[in-house]
């Protein structure tokens, strides 16, 4: 058997970060064996569904690199299909039209309620042998239910939370097609995978309650004896305070995560172990991730978002990537700050110096718009600081050496600055520092010797210049 997994997010909003984990999971249990990802789009909720929440979607599913197999599937481009199975249905007494408005559904479930049984709806129009169904009420639209079996009971095989048993006289006969005509969730899905041949449905544990009812619907529509979907029900994410992971605790959709700098890779390999663990082992590569993960070894208990483990995860990856596997997201960031037209060699240059010492990229990025702006200003408490009477001649050695250099590399760069600081009889300090603010305009930056790699020759040379007349009018 194929292995087939699907995600299939509805478009009302963001990826957030538990969708996200959805995904990956689908994705690797699929991809490990060799199966097949479908991605379908579960927009039948006209009146929140956007296309920009579709747009959302799939950036951030590029953005992850989940790449599914095949086309995408919207389900309101398939309504003629859920029209042909629900005449099916009906055809086949399996569905029944229900001419009960709203209020009398209630009123039937607060009897129900009244009585100490489970609300729900009463069968008033599903045919029964030896029953007499009402004259339908003229003008009235009904709604289509599923005749829920009356017996027995409902087994859902769960990879994560094991064997699941609902007695079907819990059930209610579900409106799987509204009095418009439109059909409802949980006949789309079931229709869904049966058509895409779905063989392993993992999703969130807050579907559970709806699993029961799609294995009704599966099964009057494919039968008692073939099979069932797999199902995996993985436990909500939490934040901090151990309530449900929202906004206030500043879960936000999958793309902000970019825009703070953070790595796919290492959102990934965050997302992979909320929930599932490869004995003590915290980071992860694409393809160890592959090797190892398993979804029956998936936690049944929910996990804690935690911000700060994230961004320790993105900083290890920082570290351990190729300068040039860096490169796309550091031009991303790059442009957001106004930036654009750097070559791949000096973005791949640039990553190499920095990327040991960020934890974003966009860190990296920020950190290196001294490479790409001028220097219009000097930090007034560095120069307060680090700028003395004897700076400006100590910066024009620098210059002077510097101009001499025969090859433009960060040993030969330092060795100049250590050699007039041996000279002057000076510390380090008292010339890296004053350099490095010539040169950026404040007093941070990478090493001296990357700080001046980065910048190359001629701008170096010549922002020294800028800053031995500007600092030359300091007071001292």
């Amino acid at each position: 058997m194929t292995i087939t997994t699907r995600f299939a997010p509805s478009p009302t909003g963001y990826l957030h970060i538990g969708g996200a984990r959805t995904a990956l999971y689908s994705w690797l249990h699929a991809k490990a064996s060799g199966g097949r990802f479908v991605l379908r789009i579960e927009d039948t909720d006209r009146e929140r569904s956007t296309d920009e929440a579709v747009q959302a979607i799939l950036d951030a599913m590029e953005w992850l690199d989940l790449e599914h197999d095949g086309e995408i599937y919207y389900q309101t481009k398939r309504f003629d299909r859920y029209a042909e199975v629900i005449d099916w249905l009906l055809a086949e007494g399996k569905a029944y039209r229900c001419y009960s408005t709203a209020e009398e559904v209630e009123a039937m479930r607060e009897a129900a309620r009244a009585k100490g049984e489970k609300p729900k709806y009463d069968g008033t129009w599903r045919p029964m042998p030896g029953k007499t169904l009402p004259e339908p009420p003229e003008g009235v639209d009904p709604v289509i239910r599923f005749a829920t079996p009356l017996d027995g009971e409902t087994v859902i095989h769960d990879l994560v939370k094991g064997d699941i048993t609902i007695s079907n006289t819990e059930l209610d006969d579900l409106v799987i097609a509204r009095a418009d005509g439109t059909p409802t969730y949980n006949f789309c899905v079931v229709v869904d995978d049966m058509d895409m041949a779905i063989s392993h449905i993992i999703r969130g544990d807050d579907h559970v309650n709806n699993t029961p009812r799609q294995i009704n619907i599966l099964k009057a529509l494919i039968g008692d004896f073939a099979e069932l979907p797999v199902y995996a029900h993985v436990p909500m994410i939490l934040g901090p305070d151990g309530k449900r992971l929202s906004k206030r605790h500043g879960a936000v959709g999958v793309m902000r995560y970019r825009e703070e700098g953070f790595l796919p890779e290492a959102l990934l390999n965050y997302l992979v172990r909320l929930g599932w663990a490869h004995g003590d082992q915290e980071i992860f590569t694409r393809e160890q991730m592959l090797e190892h993960f398993d979804i029956e070894h998936v936690q049944g208990g929910a996990s804690t978002f935690d911000p700060d483990k994230l961004l320790w995860v993105n900083q290890e990856h920082l570290k351990m990537a190729a300068p040039e596997d860096l490169v796309g997201e550091l031009r991303w960031h790059l442009a957001r700050l106004g930036i654009e037209d750097v070559d791949d060699t000096r973005l791949a240059e640039i990553a190499a110096i920095q990327k040991g010492r960020c934890k974003t990229v966009l860190e990296m990025a920020e950190q290196t718009l001294f490479v790409f702006q001028p220097v219009t200003e000097y930090e007034p408490k560095a120069v307060k600081k680090h700028v003395k009477a004897a700076t400006p001649d100590l910066l024009a050695q620098v210059r002077d050496g510097l101009a001499k250099l025969d090859e433009w590399t960060g040993e030969a760069a330092s060795a100049v600055v250590k050699q007039v600081s041996a000279d002057n009889e000076v510390g380090m300090g008292k010339v890296a520092q004053p350099i490095r603010i010539a040169v950026t305009g404040g007093p941070v930056s990478p090493s001296i010797d990357d700080t001046l790699v980065l910048l190359g020759r001629d701008e170096t040379l010549a922002r020294l210049d800028a800053a031995v007349a500007a600092f030359a009018s300091e007071p001292g």
